[in-house]
């Protein structure tokens, strides 16, 4: 579990960010793969020196928001689903704050060995 532990409202208060950086990183990552599939469609054709411009792009905005949210301290558990953990403790026991993008505010939480499936409310 990472260092940093969140209470709730912390974690709340994360969720602005969150609203911003998700979707970015979503879009970067699927550019990322279309760009991707486009060079190795061009290698199968010609093995030769293939460049994709929109690759390096798409990698640096993947990069820059994967480094945001580390430097949050949180746990990105699905990019499409905008599905991100917030180490935390309940009863002194380790446990993650749970929060999808699209929810209004944190209010699930689940065991630290439990994914989403496990969430219980707060």
């Amino acid at each position: 579990m990472s260092e940093r532990l969140y209470s709730v409202a912390e974690a709340n208060a994360c969720l602005p960010i969150l609203r911003e950086r998700l979707p970015r990183l979503r879009e970067a990552r699927q550019a990322l793969i279309d760009a991707s599939e486009r060079v190795t469609a061009r290698v199968a054709a010609d093995p030769g020196g293939v460049s994709e411009p929109a690759w390096f792009p798409a990698q640096q905005a993947v990069k820059t928001e994967m480094l945001a949210l580390a430097d949050l301290g949180v746990v990105l558990r699905d990019t499409g689903l905008g599905l991100v953990d917030f180490p935390s403790e309940r009863d002194g026991e380790p446990v993650y704050l749970c929060w999808k993008l699209g929810e209004d505010e944190v209010a699930f939480y689940h065991g630290d060995r439990s994914g989403m499936s496990g969430r219980m409310p707060l």
